[in-house]
């Protein structure tokens, strides 16, 4: 009985935590929250650009995160980096273990974020529009 109970929570937990996430038509609720977790990538002042994706939190100011494998053109090795983290300052570091940075970007005048460390090349991380937006 007690075993039958617990794979029937376990079901409806599992049912529940599916359903929150969509809104019955089919589309993540999830992603239509959270448009603002794509950027672009952008060296130089719009000479080269790749698609970078903030992913889910998993400790308090670190979140996952994918870069586009043709972001290496940009920056050699970013394209290893796994993580994103929310430093105290504001400032946002891209590293491969979640400590060492590879990039550090800072909160640009604008919209988005300017790399300060390494000083060159200079790349913007901007939010990324879908058309229409």
């Amino acid at each position: 009985m007690m075993k039958t109970l617990s794979a029937l929570i376990v079901a409806v937990a599992l049912f529940g935590g599916v359903q929150l996430f969509h809104d019955g038509n089919g589309e993540s609720v999830a992603n239509e929250a959270s448009p603002s977790n794509s950027y672009r990538l952008i060296a130089n002042g719009d000479e080269a650009a790749c698609a970078v994706s903030r992913g889910a939190e998993i400790s308090d100011g670190l979140s996952l995160l994918t870069v586009a494998p043709t972001c290496r053109s940009l920056l050699p090795g970013i394209e290893r980096a796994k993580f994103w983290r929310d430093q105290n300052d504001g400032t946002v570091a891209f590293s491969a273990n979640g400590v060492d940075p590879i990039v550090t970007f800072g909160v640009a005048d604008g919209d988005g974020y300017e790399s300060y460390a390494p000083a060159t090349p200079l790349l913007s991380l901007a939010g990324d529009r879908k058309a229409g937006d």
